[in-house]
């Protein structure tokens, strides 16, 4: 006689996850999720701005190295008094005068410092990303197209020399800036007597940064105020295309809307200039060094960051390197600027 299943109804239908219990376990999950994701990237923002720092510091040893080798640090750009080149583009970068230094000398061979860079684009040298020159952080680390073949023209970078707080470059007095690195520089080591803790090398600046230049005399004395250049006319390298900003786009150039930072505004300051109905955050060089031979040059490119925090990284002439942050008083920020104003601050600026 065949016995009864003893399987109950129950057995036979295990109860599952009603509606509720699922959407409550998801919920779950978001918020788990939701608590981890600022942590990974507060994780990887640290990573980047430690990869950041150690750039700084390797281009500064770079510097120093140069200095060691020449007995003066680079200059910004080569020009021989009282020329006026007629090309676009002219002497090569410090960052192009560092490539021996930087574990870069195949690159560095195969150019000639004496040429336009922009003749030598062939040579795959101007298109190259230097690792050394790129912030992790940066959110357009892309080579620049030449927006009349749209071919490959140049890389940006992240990293500007200090070239001092204002005056760049003065072709009639031959007056140059404050900074260690200038126009036709033979500067030693020795002249920096705010000494060297005390003095800015090279802090971070963002690639494709909108600016101005070619305007009228803008006058000795640096301006305070960041809108002080609302209105000028001039030569206009901004609009809403990436590529039509062009500042810090060209490694190799040696003029200071691409290479270089001065100490005019403290970092991050946001610098206002209305345009075709956007307001643009700008730097603004006066005259390109060596498009006049009548007219000095006056810059005020800002150090700025995607660092979280407001804060960039800078490295000193005496290889130390720190995040400076945008709430440093700027008479500090120009003071570190030069290399013999006399002053003298505590590390901690």
């Amino acid at each position: 006689m065949k016995q009864k299943s003893k399987l109950s109804h129950s057995n036979l239908n295990p109860r599952g996850f009603t509606l509720v219990e699922l959407l409550v376990v998801i919920a779950i999950i978001g918020i788990l999720i939701g608590m981890l994701l600022p942590a990974v990237q507060m994780v990887r923002e640290a990573a980047r701005r430690t990869s950041c720092m150690n750039n700084v510091r390797q281009m500064v040893l770079s510097a120093l190295n140069y200095e060691s080798a020449h007995m003066h640090f680079p200059p910004s750009f080569e020009i021989e008094h009282g020329t006026i080149l007629t090309g676009n583009n002219g002497s090569w970068s410090i960052h192009g005068r560092l490539l021996p230094f930087c574990e870069q000398a195949n690159a560095y061979e195969l150019v000639d410092l004496d040429v336009a860079w922009d003749v030598q684009i062939d040579t795959g040298v101007p298109t190259m990303r230097v690792p050394m020159y790129q912030c992790p952080s940066e959110i357009n680390d892309t080579v620049r197209i030449d927006t009349s073949t749209g071919a490959p023209k140049v890389y940006p970078q992240n990293y500007g020399f200090n070239f001092g707080s204002w005056l760049a470059y003065d072709p009639v007095s031959r007056r140059t800036g404050d900074g260690p690195f200038y126009v036709n520089s033979d500067l030693p080591i020795s002249a920096v007597r705010d000494g060297t803790s005390n003095t800015i090398c090279v802090s971070e600046v963002k690639a494709f940064t909108s600016y101005i230049r070619n305007t009228a005399d803008p006058g000795d004395t640096p301006p305070t105020d960041p809108a002080a250049f609302m209105g000028y006319s001039g030569q206009l390298k901004l609009g809403p295309g990436l590529h039509q900003n062009t500042g810090h786009t060209e490694w190799c150039d040696g003029r200071v809307h691409h290479s270089g930072i001065t100490t005019v505004f403290t970092p991050n300051t946001f610098v206002p200039y209305e345009s075709g109905g956007q307001t643009y955050d700008i730097d603004f060089n006066s005259v390109q060094e060596g498009k006049r031979d009548d007219q000095a040059t006056y810059a005020a490119i800002t150090a700025r960051s995607y660092h979280a925090g407001g804060t960039v990284s800078t490295g000193m002439l005496d290889g130390s390197v720190r995040s400076v942050s945008d709430s440093v008083e700027l008479e500090v920020w120009r003071a570190i600027g030069s290399v013999a104003g006399g002053e003298v601050f505590d590390s901690n600026f």
